[in-house]
């Protein structure tokens, strides 16, 4: 397999995922979101391309951007307040309703998680979608039950890039950063694996800000999931 390269010839103990643009395609869900939200607003519907730039840092970001690019900068530099709050709560209640319903799992996902799980492997989401749209996602899509653990990015006080939700779910698996993985598909999921010390894989069809992933150097590069655990002909 070739997530063996990385262990020398073993398996990880511990496989921690992104969620969004990594295990799932959400964009259709936050576009529609986002749009309704512009559309509340009396603005012009963002659309996917614009969008699909400015998911990687949390909710309230991506809302930041949406209304700086509407040209409201005066709500969107303070994330405080009534203005931009107001903003949020539209995005929210329109995500509440989206959340799911246009999302799609990429190819070669529910390969590699069931072939982890056969072989005993630990995993985990970390991600930096609040957490009141996380489960409903993952259970939406059939992806709760392979899960020890799920991080959010309001679990803790810091997010990724910080490496601190990865060193928390090594500490409550009990697994050493030399027997973790990290797989995801932004700067942020790289940052992050290297902060912490543990390997990583990108893969290079999600949200990288526009960015190819292969410009942060992750330890290796798969075009889909289940590259990783396909047994390779000698």
């Amino acid at each position: 397999m070739l997530i063996h390269r990385l262990f020398a010839g073993q398996m990880p103990q511990l496989v921690m995922f992104d969620l969004d643009g990594t295990l799932v395609d959400s964009v259709p869900d936050i576009v529609t979101a986002t749009d309704a939200m512009l559309e509340e607003l009396g603005k012009p519907a963002a659309g996917t391309d614009k969008v699909r730039v400015w998911i990687g840092n949390g909710i309230a970001k991506l809302v930041q951007r949406a209304l700086r690019d509407a040209q409201l900068h005066e709500w969107a530099e303070d994330m405080t307040s009534p203005e931009f709050l107001r903003a949020k709560d539209l995005f929210d209640r329109a995500y509440d309703e989206s959340c799911g319903h246009y999302s799609v799992v990429y190819d070669g996902v529910y390969e590699c998680l069931n072939a982890l799980k056969s072989l005993n492997v630990d995993m985990a989401v970390i991600t930096n979608k609040s957490e009141r749209f996380t489960g409903n996602l993952l259970q939406q899509l059939g992806l709760d039950n392979y899960f020890s653990q799920v991080v959010s990015g309001d679990t803790l006080p810091l997010r990724k890039p910080d490496p601190a939700p990865l060193i928390h779910v090594m500490t409550q698996a009990e697994v050493s950063k030399e027997h973790t993985l990290m797989v995801g598909d932004s700067r942020h999921d790289i940052a992050a694996a290297k902060a912490a010390g543990v390997q990583c894989v990108g893969v290079p069809y999600g949200y990288n800000h526009g960015e190819p992933i292969e410009s942060f150097h992750p330890d290796l590069l798969v075009s889909s999931l289940d590259e990783l655990i396909l047994i390779q002909q000698s």
